[in-house]
């Protein structure tokens, strides 16, 4: 599913990643560990596409990422990768219904087919009644799931999520953490965490952690 190669990254003089190899299987959720600084996130921007290595590999579906276009790119995230972030990034003029479909506006999906699957995937979150309120409307936890519902929404092979329960409450992290497993089970699809949640990540199927720019487990 995906297989990352020798990745190594710096930004100027600063080494963040040196020489990280990893494989996650279809179906896998694996969470990645490991103090601030210690080159997670900028992992998971790698393996979604959204930053480039310096130097490696990172192959997704067979398909060696890297060594396509910009735009090739642009169009492989946007047809196979979904992101859950710790801050949501739902746009505040539009509803949870229009959040959840750009994604499927920009991949060419009609408007009656985005918002038939929109629909679906809110009402699945259990937000059916939340369809036309905006972002400042909704509590942290629904906004979650609303950006969870938009991050499925063309169906995407991995769903990579950064810290994506860093600011619910022990009650929404719950929920979010069994919604995960749950669309696991539903839709296949594979899931790369980052967090700093201990629970989730001894929950999950193994664990990442990564020091100082280097795999240690």
């Amino acid at each position: 599913m995906i297989k990352a190669i020798d990745i190594y990254k710096s930004f100027g003089n600063l080494e963040v990643l040196k020489g990280i190899s990893l494989t996650i299987e279809k179906g896998e959720i694996v969470t990645i560990v490991g103090k601030s600084g210690a080159g997670k996130t900028t992992l998971l921007q790698i393996l979604g596409t959204l930053l480039h290595p310096t130097k490696g590999k990172v192959y997704i579906n067979n398909i060696d990422v890297f060594n396509l276009s910009d735009i090739e790119i642009s169009k492989f995230r946007n047809k196979h990768i979904g992101f859950v972030f710790q801050f949501h990034h739902l746009l505040p003029e539009f509803t949870a219904l229009e959040n959840v479909c750009l994604p499927a506006y920009i991949a060419g999906v009609s408007k009656p087919e985005a918002e038939a699957k929109a629909i679906e995937l809110l009402t699945f979150m259990n937000l059916n009644d939340r369809l036309h309120h905006k972002p400042n409307e909704l509590s942290g936890g629904e906004q979650q799931r609303v950006a969870v519902a938009r991050a499925l929404i063309n169906q995407p092979d991995v769903v990579l999520a950064d810290e994506p329960s860093g600011n619910l409450d022990s009650t929404h992290k719950t929920e979010l953490h069994k919604l995960f497993f749950y669309l696991r089970e539903k839709y296949n699809q594979t899931f790369i965490i980052v967090t700093h949640d201990e629970n989730l990540a001894s929950m999950s199927d193994r664990m990442l952690h990564i020091k100082d720019g280097i795999l240690v487990s």
